[in-house]
């Protein structure tokens, strides 16, 4: 058992005593904001610490109890019968300081650019590509996140051909990150009169937005175009170029927003599309290099990298990184049971760095 870096717990409590000192001062409306997070995300880890301590000082209480020579024998088997509880409350402990102590991923709080694509199945796959975003609303919804649409493209029988959507709220990135991939859908289309089931395509990826401090952008890269916007729009659509495109010359990478009818507004969610995409370029590069280090079962969010088939003849969904399988698929397509599926993908995640940290 690797032991508890106390000093870095000592610096925690610090930490936290000082934040409380701090914000019952006068400060800044933005600074309080900013120091009332982090107070409140000690919180946790803090009365985990105290409580680790209380328990360890109980457990050395019992030991010299027992060890003393002068303790009679109805008195030691007393704190004897009290020692297996104690030791598994403070191993509960040291598991969730553990884990509170993990390197956080520097992206987890940033909200999220949400991109999905149909991929093979023809108008099955925009079909599906649409369940999968009403799935993710639904599901950032629940989680008390806002969903904004930037770009889409819908696809001739329904659903998408492509949809990007920027999330906002608390955690975001931290929850979505792991639906990066190739989801499949195996199912019987409406058009299909034999009953026979298609399998199907959608590819999912999810980047963090990020700032113009993350990632340097220089207006000399950028082509941008402007544009009438396609598609529904009456009067408007045929009469202003609202729609913009920038293309970023080194990389090559393109985005277009045309929701809005302010081309002023277009190119600003245009300019944070770009910066996710090349953020998420560089990160896919850092990653790849540190593969042969890293390979855990979740997955390193590869777009090519098949993760989760859903099976509506047998009402389930399958994970395939972590092999798991809900039989909950109208609970999970709704929205509703995501989060079992997520959150056991989080656990798995935090068992691998606890993994790697032992091994280190």
């Amino acid at each position: 058992m690797i032991t508890l870096p106390q000093q870095k717990l000592d610096a925690l409590l610090n930490r936290h005593s000082m934040l409380e000192g701090e914000l019952a001062t006068n400060l800044s409306p933005d600074t309080y904001v900013k120091l009332s997070r982090e107070f409140s995300e000690l919180g946790p880890v803090v009365e985990a610490i105290r409580a680790y301590r209380t328990v360890k000082a109980e457990m050395d209480d019992l030991d010299a109890l027992v060890g003393d020579p002068s303790t009679d024998s109805d008195m030691r088997k007393l704190a004897e019968a009290e020692k297996p509880a104690l030791q598994e409350r403070k191993e509960a402990l040291e598991h969730r300081i553990r884990l509170a102590l993990l390197p956080k991923d520097a992206m987890d709080d940033h909200d999220a650019i949400l991109e999905i694509r149909a991929g093979t199945g023809g108008d099955e796959a925009a079909l599906f590509a649409g369940d999968l975003f009403r799935m993710y609303e639904r599901y950032a919804a629940k989680q008390g996140w806002k969903t904004e649409i930037l770009s889409i493209s819908e696809g001739t029988k329904g659903g998408f051909k492509e949809i990007v959507a920027s999330v906002h709220g608390r955690g975001v990135f931290a929850k979505l990150k792991f639906e990066s991939g190739v989801h499949r859908v195996q199912r019987v289309p409406d058009t299909e009169n034999s009953g026979r089931i298609h399998t199907s395509a959608a590819t999912v990826a999810v980047l963090p937005e990020v700032e113009d401090v993350d990632i340097d952008i220089n207006e000399a890269d950028l082509k941008i175009d402007t544009m009438r916007a396609q598609g529904a729009g009456g009067q408007h659509v045929n009469k202003t170029e609202s729609a913009i495109r920038i293309t970023h010359m080194p990389s090559g990478i393109v985005v277009m927003v045309q929701e809005e009818r302010s081309q002023h507004k277009n190119r600003a969610k245009a300019m944070t599309m770009l910066r996710a995409k090349l953020y998420d370029q560089k990160r896919s590069k850092l990653d790849a290099e540190r593969a042969a280090e890293r390979r855990g079962q979740v997955g390193s969010g590869d777009r090519s990298e098949r993760i989760r088939t859903y099976n509506f003849p047998q009402g389930r969904v399958t994970d395939h990184r972590i092999n798991l399988t809900l039989y909950k698929l109208p609970q999970v397509i709704e929205g509703e049971a995501l989060d079992e599926m997520i959150d056991a993908l989080v656990t798995q995640h935090q068992a691998d760095l606890l993994a790697a940290e032992g091994e280190a």
